[in-house]
């Protein structure tokens, strides 16, 4: 049977190029070399030198004899950015929900293959349920990936079901009353003794930026604790994407 051609990859263009460059000088361990720099990047010597030029002259990367390394506007914005990083803006209303709820709460961006676990406040009291910080969580076993993948348009959904199998329908209907109630719930599926509660953060319809997860164990989300666990997490996520807008808002003034 023939082999079908592969599709050549797009050419880079020189902004491609060029980030190229800043990432491999800006996660060097140490001041890296012209030559070093151009094979990590599959450039020529001579293209990656005349970058760099530009590079230096912005101020995005520093030139130290016949070495690289980052410089001052790569340092800004790394400080800039973490106190306006997603973390930041979320991590006080992750403390609030967590105590609210005497619950773990999480903070999860969608990813290739799934959600991403990127920030956690967990109580003491739940400290033998795993965090997950830096895991990321399939579609088919998480509430927070279920609440993310449901918040996108339609259409962007099915490439999300693709490779489930037989789950697929099973995470179709899930993913549909998702939709309906706003809020995913996953009990015992990936830990029996373990539940969670998660909703999207939505600024802009079909766009999910992040999701809030409220983790503890199963036998604390019935009857009336699952409701104020809903209602804590829909008053975090709305407040958190007040947060997000008003800051958009700011830096288009």
């Amino acid at each position: 049977m023939p082999v079908a051609p592969r599709t050549p990859a797009p050419p880079r263009s020189a902004v491609d190029k060029a980030l190229d460059l800043v990432e491999a000088v800006s996660r060097a361990p140490q001041p890296v070399r012209l030559s070093d720099l151009a094979a990590e990047v599959g450039l020529h010597r001579a293209t990656a030198y005349r970058i760099l030029l530009d590079l230096v002259r912005r101020g995005w990367v520093l030139r130290a004899g016949d070495r690289y390394l980052p410089g001052a506007a790569v340092l800004r914005m790394s400080a800039s950015a973490a106190g306006n990083s997603l973390t930041a803006l979320a991590r006080p209303v992750l403390e609030r929900l967590s105590a609210a709820t005497s619950m773990m709460a999480n903070l999860q961006v969608l990813e290739e293959g799934g959600a991403r676990v990127i920030d956690v406040v967990r109580p003491e009291r739940l400290a033998m349920i795993s965090h997950l910080r830096g895991e990321l969580l399939p579609v088919g076993r998480f509430a927070g990936p279920l609440a993310l993948v449901a918040a996108l348009e339609p259409d962007a959904r099915t490439r999300w079901l693709d490779g489930l199998g037989d789950n697929a329908v099973e995470v179709a209907r899930e993913l549909a009353e998702v939709e309906r109630t706003g809020v995913a719930v996953e009990r015992g599926r990936n830990d029996k003794l373990v539940a969670s509660v998660s909703r999207a953060v939505v600024p802009d319809p079909g766009a999910p930026v992040c999701a809030l997860t409220v983790v503890g164990p199963d036998a604390e989300f019935d009857g009336p604790e699952l409701a104020l666990v809903e209602r804590e997490l829909r008053a975090a996520t709305d407040e958190l994407g007040t947060a997000l807008t008003a800051g958009a808002a700011e830096a288009g003034r």
